[in-house]
């Protein structure tokens, strides 16, 4: 097949050189966007005079045909072409000779496929949120189930205080919603055409920008031709918001392969989501929470491909940003994959609530609550402070494993404002219900979070 600029070279890279410089193993998941592209593109040269209209008409029917000829499966891509531009053009001439040669006029390659990556994003972007908001949903579905679970919550790996399982699934969600908005955002910024800025320049054509954004559903033209050809800012929060994804992600699966521990025992993975061990017999491996821990490590990767990319470019179009794509299509369909196995994963997962509940009892995770306690007795926080981490103290010397293993004259030698009621208070289950403030573990609470982050879902 042909190449689009070999006019001014009396010979073209060859054989190993020319795959080396061209990128259809890449950019050919765009050809439909490349198509859409065209088929505005060639509509308003047709309506300003550019080329006739007859062959404005031909070209959007031939393109029509290719577009759907290629969803069939009935055209194969020449794996011969440079890249998906060349190809769609070449198919272009090679149907309708000199029609199809005009379809690039007032075009450059350089606007082309800066169109084409935004296209596609535009339509990938919506599917990631899509999965983002699957997977809220049945977090959200689990931490309903096990609102009231008591179980510890941990800073620095340390039992700290009691909270519950759904407490600890609003708060992924609570993450993940975060990511929602990080790829609306982007989403947002990217949301403008290039279409018409040519190679940096623009075009002496008269073409109508505003007519090809409004027809391909952007919200108006680039404000720079220059900028429009060099910027991939939007690659950028693209790859940003993967990889902060897939960095919860991996934080979550941390705590789940924890969890699933004989240590922990909070949780049971379903055996389909799970894989055992070719000499161990008695192994179940919490292989897929696994697997998604370490595949974050590509999305952070390929955004630290794209901002070293970029990071020493002159500020027009340059072949180096033919490296753009690859690296944001491998975050986008990692991030894909991931959140669909982690939904099906935390789906299917069963809490151990008896194992939770008693994991509540040593550590002294009611701790903080006897210190609140002399709070509300009237006693500076900080004297508070010392008095309970005294008596926890105490505790560890005589073997005993919460405070509520002391009598009320041992607690009385650390504050006299220590009373009886202060055993019922300590328990793991009042401990949770008494942090009924906003965002806080109590149950009802816990109800409300799960309330507002569905109300977030339904709203998009």
């Amino acid at each position: 097949m042909p190449v689009l600029w070999a006019g001014r070279l009396t010979e073209k890279p060859e054989g190993e050189a020319f795959a080396f410089q061209a990128s259809l193993a890449v950019d050919r998941r765009l050809a439909q966007e490349d198509i859409a592209g065209s088929r505005a593109h060639a509509a308003m040269l047709g309506e300003r005079g550019i080329i006739p209209a007859e062959t404005a008409r031909d070209l959007d029917r031939e393109l029509a045909r290719i577009a759907g000829e290629l969803e069939a499966g009935t055209l194969a891509i020449d794996p011969g072409a440079e890249d998906i531009h060349s190809f769609i053009e070449g198919v272009l001439t090679e149907r309708l000779g000199d029609p199809g040669r005009m379809v690039h006029a007032g075009r450059s390659r350089n606007d082309q496929v800066a169109l084409d990556f935004r296209l596609y994003l535009k339509r990938a972007i919506p599917e990631l949120g899509a999965e983002l908001s699957e997977t809220m949903k049945a977090l959200l579905d689990q931490a309903e189930k096990y609102a009231g679970a008591v179980m510890p919550g941990y800073t620095h790996l340390q039992r700290a205080q009691p909270v519950t399982a759904g407490y600890y699934l609003s708060a992924w969600c609570a993450a993940l919603d975060r990511d929602r908005g990080r790829f609306a955002d982007a989403l947002t910024r990217l949301d403008e055409c290039p279409l018409g800025a040519g190679a940096l320049a623009g075009s002496g054509l008269p073409l109508d920008r505003e007519a090809t954004a409004k027809a391909l559903g952007f919200r108006g033209p680039t404000l720079n031709a220059m900028d429009s050809v060099a910027d991939r800012d939007f690659a950028l929060e693209t790859a940003s918001a993967c990889a902060i994804t897939a960095v919860h992600l991996s934080r979550f699966c941390e705590d789940l392969i924890l969890w699933a521990s004989e240590e922990f025992r909070f949780i049971r993975l379903a055996d389909s989501w799970s894989t055992g061990s070719s000499i161990m017999p008695q192994k179940k491996n919490p292989d897929f929470a696994e697997l998604i821990r370490g595949k974050a490590g590509r999305t952070a990767g390929n955004l630290v491909t794209l901002l070293t990319l970029l990071k020493g470019l002159p500020y027009a179009y340059d072949k180096d940003l033919q490296e753009d794509k690859e690296s944001l299509f491998d975050s986008l369909d990692t991030v894909r994959s991931c959140l669909r196995m982690f939904r099906g994963m935390t789906a299917s997962m069963v809490f151990n609530t008896e194992a939770m509940e008693a994991a509540c009892v040593g550590g002294f995770l009611e701790a903080t609550d006897a210190a609140e306690y002399l709070v509300r007795k009237g006693l500076p926080f900080r004297r508070a402070h010392e008095a309970a981490a005294l008596v926890v103290r105490d505790c560890i010397r005589a073997g005993q494993r919460s405070i509520g293993e002391r009598s009320l004259p041992e607690l009385k030698v650390r504050s006299e404002l220590f009373e009886a009621d202060l055993y019922q208070a300590l328990s793991p289950a009042a401990c949770v219900a008494a942090r009924n403030l906003p965002g806080g573990p109590a149950p009802e609470e816990v109800r409300r979070q799960i309330r507002v982050l569905r109300e977030r879902l339904a709203l998009g």
